[in-house]
């Protein structure tokens, strides 16, 4: 039965809804909408790289039952053809879906719904901005390869050196390097491999996150895959203390004060930072981080302000930056940050009195105005926004698109200034604080030409 739209009378809408949702009714009964659910159900999906306007979604799906029909539904509309994605044998399906040319950009809810048996979930499907190659003839940029697996870099004033971590694969992770690089020459001067790990067979104490204590002549770095840290010489790279198993669960960055003679390691699966004494190089008691959200706090990356005794960190669960006192060891403030999704990178322009942080999930950049304690501005940049750093020398932030293999380059209220296209997954950045921009990007996989990189960049 039609219910003609048109009809005015509102009694004979009203007719006509009625004898609508009879219809409805005897259909339902006739194919029980409450059939039998899945109880096991344990189908997830994703897409594939980055998704731009006017371009193909890569769509996998996993988890499913041998069978499973799969419907992709985006506000109200059938995005998967008229016949459903059928699971093959392995419980996975594949697809491809067309973005319209105009699709707006930002986090898109795909429901996807599940016959045979019942069951539904939802994913996000992510439509990065399209940012145009800008400011390519500002500057300069070296490259040379290290070694494979780049992940951090940070620079000694002190003894003039670059200090990068690398590790291969997941656990059990056997290749990993720490390496001592000529910021002038790019040449790599002295590397060690971490010592065996000793509760996993086959595995070395993998590094990732670095940092360097000019004060101590040390380098710290994150065992992440060990939950721990450990301390190395900058001279000769000889191991000086390697913290045990459990003393910073998944330590991803770390920073020094040498200041306070104190090293802070963040935690993305937990709400504690960790704290070490960097003199007797012993754990402290860490600091819990509260979100003001019902969720856990998840730190990320680390920015320290030593001239003011502040230290910046942003939580990828709840996308909120928490201001911490180096010198009393407690959270001054945790700030919202609406808009940003994914929080990840964070880096102060202490100058400026403000904070950029970086959103993987949003491919923008934030600046928060510190004294106010707020989110002042939301900049589009290119996709998977991973790490931020103002460098005070050249006054600019530069943001590691790791997503669309590009590095963006912001003035401090955030205009663009360069987007520049700089090989496969930039990774991770560091300064010298006279002028030079050092960066690291790993390899997208096998044979790729484009990665694995040291680059120092500076303005002609």
């Amino acid at each position: 039965m039609q219910i003609n739209l048109s009809i005015k009378n509102k009694s004979w809408q009203r007719l006509g809804l009625g004898l609508s949702a009879l219809a409805l009714s005897a259909a339902a009964w006739a194919n029980p909408i409450f059939d039998q659910p899945d109880p096991n159900f344990t189908g997830t999906l994703g897409v594939s790289g980055v998704v731009y306007p006017g371009q193909q979604a890569e769509v996998w799906g996993r988890g499913f039952t041998p069978g499973q029909e799969v419907q992709l539904i985006r506000s109200g509309n059938v995005l998967s053809g008229t016949k459903p994605l059928v699971a093959d044998d392995k419980g996975e399906i594949r697809t491809q879906l067309t973005i319209p040319a105009d699709a707006a950009i930002g986090l898109h809810p795909i429901v996807a719904q599940v016959a045979k048996p019942s069951a539904a979930t939802v994913f996000d499907l992510k439509v990065s901005p399209v940012v145009p190659a800008k400011g390519t003839e500002l500057y300069v940029l070296d490259q040379a390869p290290v070694t494979n697996g780049l992940y951090q870099v940070a620079y000694s004033a002190k003894n003039n050196a670059l200090y990068v971590t690398s590790s291969v694969g997941r656990p059990p992770v056997k290749q990993s390097q720490l390496s001592q690089l000529d910021p002038t020459t790019l040449k790599t001067l002295n590397a060690v491999t971490p010592t065996a790990d000793p509760e996993r067979e086959g595995q070395v104490m993998a590094v990732y996150g670095v940092a360097v204590d000019d004060e101590a002549n040390t380098v710290w770095v994150t065992n992440t895959r060990a939950d721990t840290v450990s301390v190395y010489d900058q001279k000769d790279l000889k191991l000086v203390k390697q913290f045990p198993h459990g003393s910073a669960v998944h330590a991803r960055d770390v920073v020094v004060d040498g200041t306070h003679q104190r090293a802070f390691a963040s935690s993305p699966t937990s709400n504690q930072l960790y704290v070490f004494d960097t003199k007797t190089l012993k754990a402290l008691e860490p600091i819990t981080l509260n979100s003001k959200t019902r969720q856990d706090f998840s730190s990320m990356s680390l920015s320290l302000d030593p001239k003011n005794h502040k230290l910046y960190t942003v939580s990828l669960r709840t996308n909120e930056l928490a201001v911490i006192d180096t010198k009393a060891l407690r959270v001054e403030q945790v700030i919202a940050l609406p808009g940003i999704k994914g929080a990840a990178g964070v880096s102060v322009a202490a100058d400026k009195n403000r904070v950029f942080v970086t959103g993987q999930g949003s491919d923008s950049v934030g600046i928060v105005d510190v004294n106010k304690g707020e989110l002042i501005h939301v900049v589009q940049v290119g996709a998977g926004s991973l790490n931020v750093l103002w460098d005070d020398a050249t006054q600019a932030a530069y943001v590691a698109n790791r997503g669309s293999d590009t590095l963006s380059v912001l003035d401090s209220d955030g205009n663009l200034i360069a987007n520049l296209e700089v090989g496969s997954f930039p990774n991770h950045i560091a300064t010298d604080h006279n002028g030079h921009v050092f960066f690291v990007n790993k390899a997208r996989g096998q044979n790729d030409d484009s990665a694995d990189f040291i680059t120092r960049l500076q303005l002609k």
